[in-house]
Formats: C-alpha cells, sequence, structure tokens
C-alpha cells in the first residue's frame, strides 16, 4: 500500500472534550482579547462570564486532535510540518460551555513532489454530546515539507479566495502579546514549535513562533468587532504564509461585501495571512 492511501486510510480515535466558561476565556485571552485597555467597550464580553460572547474561532480548539502528527505516529516528519490553512464552518453560534466529540479523517492529500513535501487536509466535525447537534466542521491543511513523493494522484489543491483588487475598507493594527503563545498553547495545542526553543531550531526558527490559530483568534475578534460581537460568523478561512513571533504586531487589511469580509496580515513587509474569507449569517 502507498504512503498516499495509508494516509487516507489512517484512523484516528474519537476526542471527547468537556469545556467550560472559563475555557472560553482562556481561549479569548490567548486570542489577545483584553490587550490594551480590555475593559472598556464591547471586548470585556469575551472574558468575562456575565453576557458572555463565545468567539467563532474558538471551534478550532474543540475535540481537537492534538499534536498528531507527532503523537498518533502517522508516518509523518512532524519537526518540519508547519499549519497551512485553516477554516471553520459553524452551524450555530457556539455555547460557552458544553460536552463535544469529533473524530478527524484525512480527507485529502496534495503532493507537491519527492523533495517539495506535500499538503495533508485533516477534517473533524464536532457533536454536541448531549443534543447530538452538529455544532461545527473544522478543515486544518497541514504543509508536510518533509514528506514529499508520497503517490496518488497529481490533483491541485483547491484555489484559495481571491482577494477585491481595491483599497480595504478598514486597516487595523494588532499587537501580540510577547506570552501570546505562552497562553494559547493552554486552550489545547501543545507543539514544542511555540515553547521551546531547541525544537523551534531544529525546525529553522530563530525562536518559538506564535501557533497560527493564535493569529487566526488574533484576526477573529478584529472580525467580530468589525462586525459586531453579536453578528453570527459562519465561516472563516485563510492561508498561513509566513511565521509570526509572539510580541509582533499584525496589520490586517479588512474588505466587506455584503454579509462577506475579505482580509489578510502584514508584520512589517512579511505577509503572514493571505486570502482571508469570512461570511456572516
Amino acid at each position: 500500500m502507498s504512503r498516499y492511501q495509508e494516509l487516507l486510510d489512517f484512523g484516528f480515535p474519537e476526542f471527547r472534550h468537556d469545556y467550560t466558561v472559563r475555557d472560553t476565556i482562556l481561549y479569548a485571552l490567548g486570542a489577545g482579547a483584553g490587550d490594551g485597555d480590555g475593559y472598556e467597550g464591547d471586548e470585556l464580553r469575551l472574558v468575562y462570564e456575565k453576557d458572555i460572547v463565545t468567539m467563532p474561532a474558538m471551534a478550532v480548539t474543540l475535540a481537537y486532535p492534538g499534536f498528531w502528527y507527532r503523537d498518533l505516529q502517522p508516518g509523518l516528519d512532524y519537526v518540519r510540518t508547519l499549519h497551512a490553512s485553516e477554516r471553520i464552518e459553524l452551524d450555530a453560534p457556539l455555547p460557552a460551555a458544553a460536552r463535544v466529540a469529533a473524530r478527524p479523517r484525512i480527507v485529502a492529500v496534495h503532493d507537491k513532489g519527492e523533495g517539495r513535501g506535500s499538503l495533508v487536509v485533516s477534517r473533524r466535525e464536532i457533536v454536541d454530546i448531549e443534543t447530538g447537534r452538529r455544532l461545527a466542521t473544522v478543515q486544518q491543511t497541514a504543509f508536510c515539507r518533509g514528506d514529499g513523493g508520497l503517490g496518488g494522484p497529481a490533483l491541485p489543491a483547491p484555489a484559495p479566495h481571491v482577494l477585491p483588487a481595491r483599497p480595504p475598507n478598514l486597516r487595523v493594527a494588532l499587537a501580540t502579546s510577547p506570552r501570546s503563545a505562552m497562553i494559547y498553547r493552554l486552550s489545547g495545542d501543545y507543539n514544542p514549535l511555540h515553547i521551546d526553543p531547541a525544537f523551534a531550531g531544529d525546525a529553522g526558527f530563530p525562536r518559538p513562533i506564535l501557533h497560527g490559530l493564535s493569529t487566526y483568534g488574533h484576526l477573529c475578534r478584529a472580525l467580530l468587532k468589525a462586525g459586531g460581537l453579536d453578528a453570527f460568523m459562519r465561516v472563516m478561512d485563510c492561508r498561513f504564509t509566513a511565521p509570526v513571533y509572539p510580541g509582533e504586531t499584525l496589520d490586517m487589511e479588512i474588505w466587506f461585501d455584503s454579509d462577506v469580509a475579505s482580509f489578510r496580515a502584514h508584520v512589517a513587509d512579511r505577509k503572514v495571512i493571505d486570502n482571508g474569507y469570512a461570511e456572516f449569517a
């Protein structure tokens, strides 16, 4: 059996996750909520249990399979694996506390060829255990830099969302805390790339990098504030194009078209998020 087929057949266990309002607040803190003057305006609702709003991007942490590229031993070079893109689709606003479950599966492998790596796409449907209702679908694409030549059909990766060819409607500067990766990892992403300087060095980085999903959360927070915290963000999708280091400032551009927001982000002259798409119902 080819490595390509082994990955498609890879069997994940079911992941169960009981989360509370405390976890919802901790996630928001890892996405930058409360930085600066967090006691002013609507942002307090992200970190205060009174009338709390659960950030849609928190879906990425629910029934999360963790650093499965290493821990479940699917045969990938986990040291050289990077986050390439993330997409969430919500069925309804997320509750602030629930018991959830999901069983991920690998749904696509896009082999770039020997020495060029592969894109491995995994997906999970998050279900509320008490009601049986699906809450969200989360799709993650990993760039497995050390795993080119996996075989399988030569299928191109899906085309990314095209940003509008006009100036953005809004520009937002989002400072990240030097402690942001240390906080965000407590929401379940314990990849040592984000905490261990030696591991980061082995992966080719001068120091630990910020979780792509923490950056994702920072941008979700900005989109929510622009659209109103009570708006229902149904979809959020983007590509991770360069690393962000804790303490850097994200310069975000947002375009509005009816119920759709397009976005990207830079750190100085480095594009770190591209082809962003958010849809409000």
